[in-house]
């Protein structure tokens, strides 16, 4: 298990570095995580690029609640993506589901383009669409790199056959990838044997335990 990429979720510059020692691969730097994560600031990123040697995605979200967002919600976080842009993140993690529940294409489009070339991950949205087969092959045909899911469950490990089912889905040589979350700790190895993801993220705190884990798998 040892090629499995590991992201951790970080709130501070110094959450960020701790990560970094810790061995994660990279980090998804945000605030607001009692809400379920939001933008953080251009400060944050900027001191995080300073500080960091490994990748730095950028969780692009204006606001916690729903994944419904309106058209100058959409004007801000494509805002946010070119910004984190230009202050060097390596990828930026978005998302946005219409009232249907099903993946916002057209506005996602968009901040696909304000993001390139950097890589793109989409967010927990995806877990409250209507149809997680459905909204995969969406993200997939717009050229998401991965998605982050816990396969629509409360945890990664309640996931498991739904993330096995998505990762099949995907396939081999899909585009897009299966990034696992949920409660990722000791289940590590388990949560990676049982769906055959190849990437998973946790809480920056759980980093140890995860690291851990997979060192005696």
């Amino acid at each position: 298990m040892l090629d499995t990429q590991i992201e951790a979720c970080v709130e501070s510059v110094e959450s960020a570095a701790d990560a970094q020692a810790g061995g994660a691969h990279r980090v998804e730097l945000c605030t607001g995580l009692t809400v379920g994560g939001t933008t953080p600031s251009p400060e944050t990123i900027a001191r995080a690029r300073e500080r960091l040697k490994i990748g730095l995605f950028v969780l692009i979200r204006p606001r916690g609640g729903d994944f419904c967002y309106t058209p100058e919600e959409y004007e801000t976080m494509a805002r946010d993506v070119l910004r984190a842009k230009e202050l060097g993140a390596d990828g930026v993690v978005i998302g946005g589901l219409t009232r249907d529940g099903e993946v916002d294409r057209d506005r996602i489009r968009r901040l696909l383009e304000a993001a390139h070339p950097l890589a793109v991950t989409f967010h927990r949205a995806f877990d409250a669409s209507r149809n997680l087969d459905e909204a995969l092959d969406v993200v997939q045909e717009l050229g998401v790199k991965r998605i982050l899911t816990s396969g629509g469950a409360a945890t990664a490990e309640e996931g498991i056959p739904v993330l096995r089912r998505l990762v099949g889905r995907a396939g081999p040589g899909g585009r897009v990838s299966i990034l696992a979350c949920g409660t990722i700790g000791a289940n590590a190895p388990r949560i990676i044997r049982e769906t055959g993801v190849k990437e998973i993220h946790m809480r920056g705190t759980r980093l140890r335990a995860v690291v851990n884990a997979l060192a005696v798998a």
